[in-house]
């Protein structure tokens, strides 16, 4: 059984040409990629997706007066894909408990450093004032608790 991935972005795409690479280029991986939201319409990774033959939209926080209504847009948007996870790669928005919920525990989150150190912004700034020798990536479950 193939498992329906929506990655939701808010910038350049990097993580979305990463998991493109390994999702839709290996047969072993029991995944594919439906369709990328975006919470910024200049995004890049808007046109990497459109590039990869994926769907791409919209949802720019922007537009919006509220987190909830936000929210509900984005929902509306990732809705059709019908998936079975979402994938928030470089994703730049914090969403609430109730959205979390409602994707639980199907959504997972790349974070750029080894957490749990370096939470939030800034990892490789970071990082590096600390004279870390070793970098890496996380990736975890999406919970209402930060």
């Amino acid at each position: 059984m193939s498992r329906r991935l929506v990655v939701l972005l808010s910038g350049r795409g990097s993580n979305l040409g990463a998991l493109v690479e390994r999702v839709h280029r290996d047969s072993d991986v029991a995944a594919e990629i439906v369709g990328v939201v975006s919470s910024r319409r200049n995004a890049a990774g808007l046109a990497f997706a459109t590039d990869a033959g994926l769907p791409a939209h919209t949802v720019d926080h922007r537009d919006y007066p509220d987190r909830g209504s936000f929210e509900a847009a984005l929902d509306a948007a990732i809705a059709p894909f019908e998936p079975d996870r979402l994938i928030l790669a470089g994703f730049m928005r914090i969403l609430t408990d109730d959205f979390v919920d409602r994707f639980s525990p199907g959504m997972l989150n790349v974070h750029p450093s080894l957490l749990p150190d370096f939470r939030g912004l800034d990892t490789h700034r970071r990082a590096l004032e600390r004279g870390d020798a070793h970098a890496g990536a996380s990736i975890h479950v999406v919970t209402p608790a930060l």
